[in-house]
């Protein structure tokens, strides 16, 4: 199911090539009315595991009408992007990805600071992207980042760890406990039924994720890009420790990370969201080129 903004806003959507010529989806939101949109920035959405681009409209709601534009797209293997679900071949394959979103962002929106905003899944993705290509970046912001511990069995992620050479496409529920999403039962019963989220992971995707949070822990010291970190205290898909751990590490000085207490894993979708949205855009805003 996708959820729109309740703010007037004007959707543009198509399809980008991404590695391997894949073509991705990806959509584009902006105030309806060009006289009155004052462009303050575009920020990149990289989405969670299983999840889509459409998951994020209170986010939207505080954005939009500051004068954001925001762009996202559907990871391969997620929401309307081809690829089998909950897949990819090696951890580059979501690299290049964003690399070249980012690209194709900036030759439809040169001039406004860039940011990246990654959730869950997301977070490692956006994290490991602005250390190893910080350039046009503004900052980049996690929202329960999946950096440390997270709500999958340890057998699970053993039997990734095996299966990963040998069986890498072998596809597995990926267990995790949709009540823990949030702590209003609308958004998860909404989660529940909405025909674009699955609950798939490969051997394959499991093993590239567990070596890719591994890499961003053990090299933390190099990130450059300011760094706004959310994440709930009760979260028990992501666990608050991994991020805790990064923010000390990390290599920027101009880094922060916001606790919020009882805060499940869609903190932009929990009852504290309208906090959470705007500690973003206050952050956001304190950040311009």
């Amino acid at each position: 199911m996708a959820s729109q903004p309740a703010s007037p806003a004007r959707r543009d959507e198509g399809r980008f090539s991404a590695t391997g010529g894949l073509e991705l989806f990806w959509v584009r939101w902006m105030l309806a009315s060009e006289a009155d949109r004052r462009t303050r920035g575009s920020v990149v959405v990289v989405h969670g595991l299983g999840e889509h681009c459409d998951a994020y409209p209170r986010v939207l709601d505080r954005l939009l009408p500051a004068g954001f534009v925001v762009y996202a797209f559907d990871l391969r293997g997620h929401g309307r992007s081809p690829g089998q679900r909950g897949h990819i071949a090696t951890w580059d394959d979501y690299r290049q990805d964003l690399r070249a979103f980012v690209s194709f962002v900036q030759r439809r929106d040169p001039d406004p600071p860039l940011f990246l905003l990654g959730h869950s899944l997301g977070g490692i993705i956006a994290l490991d992207y602005a250390i190893r290509y910080p350039e046009g970046l503004r900052g980049v912001v996690l929202i329960s980042p999946a950096i440390g511990k997270v709500g999958i069995s340890a057998a699970r992620r053993a039997l990734a760890r095996v299966l990963s050479r040998a069986w890498p496409t072998f596809s597995t529920a990926t267990g995790l406990d949709t009540t823990a999403i949030s702590r209003e039962p609308e958004v998860v019963a909404a989660y529940q039924r909405d025909p674009l989220v699955h609950n798939r992971a490969t051997a394959r995707l499991g093993a590239e994720v567990i070596a890719a949070v591994k890499e961003l822990q053990a090299h933390a010291a190099k990130l450059q890009v300011p760094l706004l970190i959310q994440h709930g205290d009760a979260d028990r898909i992501a666990q608050i420790d991994g991020s805790r751990d990064f923010v000390r590490s990390a290599g920027v000085v101009d880094r922060e990370l916001r606790i919020y207490s009882g805060g499940y894993h869609q903190l932009h979708n929990d009852l504290c969201a309208e906090e959470v949205t705007a500690d973003l855009l206050r952050w956001l805003e304190a950040h311009p080129d």
